[in-house]
């Protein structure tokens, strides 16, 4: 990489967003003035909030008992609380039943003429001397309110409060009254102890919004400045100058990601610095006004905390300013570029939250999560726990530099493609769309296509998991072979007639190109099967199950397996390997192939396949299978051997969970392979049978990998265009003088 190169087109980059307004004010200005601002309008708004009275009527005063007394002198007793705030209408007695009068209240209620009601039986005292001598249950006050107001919510725990209070002190009375001391109904106090230090305290608070604060703005800022650097260069007709230039794509890549970098981390410093310092005054200022107005004890932030979130930026900026470039690459103008920030937002958002739950906390399982472990590394900095955080910082730190890098190649993937870079703004009719879609077929489905396809396949999964599941063995068997038909292969298979000329090479059904594949496939998916025992039993010891959906599951399995045999390999085994495969290996993987990378495409149909399955612990096992399965039909250019595997791997797991402890036990042949568990009935392999195993899938995927590979039209059009990249890029010359020597216009139009 010629770094001169990337050091001028970060300087001409930088240059040109300082002399655009919108960025200067978006990054420099806005930050400044937001929060001061926010703070204003907090103190301006705090005096035109009042607390109204709330209007309550109580029903039924006259069968109130005489002592203690709640009603004084016409008023509540301001005995048993605050009373200032209601406004009480009584109603010593009522002709109306308890119904009628309930429907008069919400009729009431509705109007506005009061705000909660209160009703006591005619008989109330007369039922209270009863309960205390034990012969009925106790009487009920009904408090009568409308929880789709707020007034009504108000009133009826103000004036439920003051009830509780009054029963407390009937209760008090009655002890009295039987000699029963008064300590006895209180035999202990719960008394809770604070150890933490304030200055923990405050950090325990400021690392909750500080990473999350950070992460918001540091996309914010990334990703205007990329859409005007890639989409916005479009429309003025001066990226294709850019292009042209002796600068290599991925140099051009790496000085816009600078510039983007930049401007993300001064957001973010700024927003943090604006956003500590006029909460911090206004904590302080609130503080001032009295106590109990803040029940926080919130004050300036811990030094520590922005040392180690200034280190954080770093990867933070590099992740969200990477993804930005690749988007706005894509983006045809600058307004469609915009459109983009809030599924990326939306994406990433989830992620964030995940950080900040009660019971979230670092730990394996956490930070191997892109985004929350580093929030959780973050928060556990600040806290200032370090033997936590050391424990977990190295997988954090690798999840996040492979995130960065994936992100960054995504970006120079997207700038070497022709067909991105060049594309240009057009209209949009739905009536031309479809006019395009069938008039112009084409042999396989586009990119647009399999994605529409996946994310349709995902919408009808979600909502099938909504249904209630069925009762019986024969519901559930009969339920799920019409759901694998019905959504999971009609789709693609509808989709492929309607939109290919060539369905049947869409879905991959031509034989393969050798059909010795088809029994080492076979041989392969029982080799491989322990080890993805060992990777399920690993998935969840990192991501334990809900004990809730373990029952669910367990009554599911139990269902199968009191079902016959082939009915429960008909359903878990050929079904999902027909419908399945053709959904996903067919429609999708054919689709994503023409994007022009291998891998990409198998990496990506298999993150579908496996967010299409239940929980997450079955997505992630999934999804490495449905990589295996994608190698396999990419190597062999046929849907059969990865049908064959799915089929295999899946009928393997229907019989070993029919075979009990006393099976392997009587037979030696199981012994060789299985043994028995820690806990009563559960099976596993033994690990010389994994080893096996092991060596046997590594010799079958090397035998594999040594197979012919037809290419597709798009695949061999990107290694040509790379290997040209490659050589042109070899050719360049590495100093700066040969540059100018060699291309005069570079660094006069740098410098411009």
């Amino acid at each position: 990489m010629f770094l001169n190169n990337v050091k001028l087109i970060f300087f001409r980059e930088v240059r040109d967003q300082l002399r655009d307004r919108r960025t200067i004010f978006t990054v420099l200005v806005l930050p400044l003035l937001l929060y001061p601002l926010m703070g204003v309008l907090v103190f301006q708004v705090q005096q035109f909030l009042r607390e109204h009275p709330s209007k309550v009527r109580i029903v039924g005063t006259a069968a109130l008992p005489e002592e203690p007394a709640l009603i004084v002198e016409g008023r509540l007793s301001d005995k048993f609380g605050d009373v200032s705030r209601l406004e009480v209408e009584f109603v010593p007695r009522t002709n109306l039943s308890s119904e009628e009068l309930k429907s008069q209240a919400q009729s009431d209620l509705r109007l506005g003429v009061c705000d909660a009601v209160v009703y006591f039986a005619p008989d109330f005292a007369d039922q209270l001397a009863a309960f205390r001598n034990g012969e009925t249950r106790a009487p009920e006050a009904d408090v009568i309110g409308d929880t789709a107001r707020d007034k009504s919510k108000i009133a009826a725990q103000r004036i439920e409060t003051v009830i509780l209070q009054w029963k407390r002190a009937l209760v008090d009375r009655n002890n009295k009254s039987s000699n029963i001391p008064a300590a006895a109904a209180n035999p202990f106090e719960v008394k809770r102890v604070d150890v933490s230090q304030p200055g923990r305290r405050r950090a325990a608070i400021w690392s909750k919004i500080l990473p999350f604060i950070l992460m918001i703005w540091a996309l914010t800022g990334a990703f205007y400045p990329a859409v005007d650097l890639c989409a916005g260069e479009k429309e003025r007709g001066t990226l294709e100058t850019l292009l042209t230039s002796p600068a290599a794509r991925g140099e051009i890549v790496y000085g816009k990601l600078l510039t983007v970098m930049v401007f993300s981390m001064a957001t973010a410093v700024l927003n943090l610095v604006s956003m500590t310092g006029t909460g911090s005054f206004i904590a302080m200022q609130l503080q001032k006004l009295g106590s109990g107005r803040l029940p926080l004890d919130v004050g300036p932030p811990p030094l520590m905390a922005m040392v180690w979130l200034m280190l954080a930026l770093v990867p933070i900026s590099a992740l969200f300013s990477a993804l930005s470039l690749a988007i706005a690459a894509f983006a045809r103008s600058s307004k469609e570029g915009h459109y983009y920030l809030l599924p990326l937002l939306m994406l990433s958002l989830p992620l964030m939250m995940l950080s900040i739950l009660p019971g979230a906390e670092l730990d394996l399982g956490f930070a191997l999560i892109p985004l929350s472990g580093l929030l959780l590394l973050l928060r556990t900095l600040i806290e200032g726990q370090y033997w936590d955080a050391l424990r977990y910082s190295i997988p954090v730190v690798g999840v996040t530099v492979l995130c960065c890098w994936l992100a960054i190649r995504w970006a120079i993937d997207q700038f070497n493609n022709e067909s991105v870079m060049f594309r240009e703004s057009e209209r949009f009719g739905v009536g031309l769309w479809v006019r395009h879609l069938l008039r112009d077929r084409e042999d396989l489905p586009s990119v647009g296509e399999a994605m529409f396809c996946g994310a349709m396949l995902l919408v009808m999964r979600f909502f099938f998991s909504l249904v209630a599941p069925p009762a019986t063995s024969w519901s559930v068997l009969a339920t799920t072979t019409l759901t694998m038909l019905l959504m999971v292969a009609a789709l693609p298979c509808l989709m492929a007639i309607i939109l290919t000329k060539r369905p049947a090479k869409t879905l991959l059904l031509c034989r393969p190109s050798f059909w010795a594949t088809v029994p080492m496939v076979g041989l392969l998916a029982v080799a491989l099967h322990p080890l993805l025992l060992l990777l399920n039993e690993g998935i969840r010891f990192l991501y334990p199950i809900h004990p809730e959906a373990v029952v669910k599951l367990r009554e599911i399995e139990g269902m199968f397996i009191n079902a016959p045999l082939w009915q429960a390999l008909l359903v878990i085994a050929l079904a999902p390997a027909i419908c399945e495969e053709l959904a996903f290996r067919g429609f999708i993987l054919s689709g994503l192939r023409r994007m022009g990378h291998r891998w990409g495409a198998i990496l990506l149909t298999s993150a579908l396949f496996g967010l299409a399955h239940g929980i997450l612990q079955q997505s992630i096992g999934a999804a490495v299978i449905g990589a295996v399965i994608g190698y396999v039909a990419v190597k062999t250019g046929s849907l059969l051997p990865g049908a064959i595997y799915h089929a295999v791997h899946n009928g393997l797991s229907v019989v070993i969970g029919r075979i009990t402890p006393e099976m392997v036990d009587a037979r030696p042949v199981l012994r060789l392979a299985l043994e028995r568990g820690s806990e009563a009935g559960e099976l596993l392999y033994r690990w010389q049978a994994v080893a096996v195993a092991a060596l046997v899938a590594a010799a079958i995927i090397w035998w594999l990998k040594r197979l012919p590979y037809q290419q597709s039209a798009e695949e061999r059009l990107q290694d040509a265009v790379d290997r040209s990249i490659t050589l042109a890029a070899s050719d360049l010359p590495t100093d700066r003088t040969a540059v100018e020597e060699r291309e005069p216009g570079l660094m006069s139009a740098a410098r411009s």
